[in-house]
């Protein structure tokens, strides 16, 4: 099979002091590698086991599929928002984008702070391209992905709890303004827009 999971962008331990080592061998290693082999293990001698993740997510054909599909897909994204040297100002691309979509580059960074902070349960924050070109701001519960509605994701925030919880404990609010001051990958968010 053709399933693999991507290598982390970065090494284990360089998002550090923000996410630990143990998160990320905890929620890479572990978490997201599960994701990978269960979805191996169900297309395994099947047609679909030739699709690619983006397939798999946009027509699924259980259930099932879709959710292991999607996780892998969501929490790869997920690493590439990141990076040591995140945070600061975005590239003037994005900037002259969010300020069009959002009036300013702190609106937006309230706005995205707070669907993070206001989604219920696990799931997903997505800063998106609409149709018209437009930004916005998605949340997204359990493996949901903003594929599904035909949108361009450009940045994503894991927002279960096992994402942050060895870090910063039940304190999401402190997880959100850390990815958002030092781990957002600006370039990430230029190179899909």
């Amino acid at each position: 099979m053709k399933f693999e999971l991507d290598p982390l962008p970065y090494a284990i331990s360089a998002l550090e002091p923000h996410i630990s080592r143990q998160t990320l061998e905890y929620h890479y290693g572990k978490h997201h590698q599960g994701y990978m082999n269960k979805l191996r293990d169900a297309l395994e001698g099947t047609p679909d086991a030739d699709r690619t993740l983006e397939d798999l997510i946009v027509t699924p054909p259980s259930q099932g599929v879709f959710n292991l599909a999607a996780q892998v897909w969501n929490h790869s994204f997920y690493w590439q928002s990141m990076t040591p040297s995140g945070g600061g100002q975005p590239p003037e691309t994005v900037a002259e984008a969010l300020a069009q979509s959002f009036g300013s580059l702190q609106a937006f960074h309230d706005a995205f702070s707070k669907a993070a902070g206001s989604l219920f349960g696990s799931g997903w924050t997505w800063l998106v391209k609409n149709a018209d070109g437009q930004l916005s701001i998605r949340n997204t519960s359990n493996a949901e992905n903003p594929l599904t509605d035909g949108l361009t994701p450009l940045l994503t925030l894991d927002v279960w709890e096992h994402a942050y919880y060895l870090d910063h404990q039940n304190d999401r609010g402190s997880y959100i303004e850390t990815f958002m001051s030092r781990l957002l990958n600006w370039q990430f968010v230029e190179n899909n827009l």
